[in-house]
């Protein structure tokens, strides 16, 4: 049996994990780099633009959870091309879902950085 790494160690390996995940989803998946390369483009305009603490903070939030359900997203796909490397209709169900999940991660970042946009440049227009 395989002794139990320490609390540290458990941490530790989990970082190395969740690196290589990363690594590989930029490496392979041109979805996760368009949807990184966007977050990052948004959050260079975050930076320029006056806004106040609470409000980057609002747009901060739907930009890392579309990073995340496109790391879900593409970790969905590859088990079912592993599982399933037929088409079939459960496969093709499963890799949809991840899909709107993503697409809904995509509105949710529109919606909020225009009701912030909207809200902080109101009076200039």
């Amino acid at each position: 049996m395989k002794p139990q790494a320490s609390f540290l160690g458990r941490i530790f390996n989990a970082s190395i994990y969740s690196a290589h995940g990363v690594y590989a989803a930029f490496k392979e998946e041109a979805a996760f780099r368009q949807v990184l390369g966007l977050s990052l483009f948004l959050i260079v305009i975050l930076l320029i633009l006056p806004f106040s603490t609470i409000e980057r903070v609002i747009l901060i939030i739907p930009l890392g959870i579309s990073i995340i359900t496109e790391l879900l997203n593409s970790a969905i796909e590859n088990v079912v091309d592993l599982a399933s490397p037929d088409i079939h209709p459960l496969a093709k169900k499963a890799k949809d879902m991840g899909s709107a999940a993503q697409m809904a991660a995509l509105i949710l970042i529109f919606v909020v950085w225009s009701l912030v946009l909207w809200n902080h440049f109101k009076g200039s227009f």
